[in-house]
């Protein structure tokens, strides 16, 4: 397959455009993180992902007091550093 110079520059400047689309859709995913004191604050959907568990098993670890958990607007979140300490408990059980 023989392309020109000009086409073959012209796909290259197409590419490099949604690599920038990507790098900043990368940077606004790991910026919407809530920062308190210099604590990562998760809420409910990021738990949920990380742990890989269903929404009943995230009220049951709230209801049972393994995952402190702190109410902002109406809305649940969860310090990072409490999730850990929670994955470290079940690792050692």
């Amino acid at each position: 397959m023989n392309i020109e110079r000009t086409e073959f520059i012209a796909w290259m400047e197409r590419i490099m455009e949604r690599f920038d689309i990507l790098k900043e859709q990368t940077t606004s995913n790991q910026s919407r993180f809530i920062e308190v004191d210099g604590e990562v604050l998760l809420d409910n959907q990021d738990v949920l992902q990380l742990l890989k568990i269903s929404s009943r098993s995230l009220q049951r670890y709230r209801t049972d007091k393994k995952l402190p958990y702190y109410t902002i607007s109406g809305k649940l979140y969860y310090k990072l550093s409490d999730v850990h300490q929670l994955i470290r408990e079940c690792l050692s059980s």
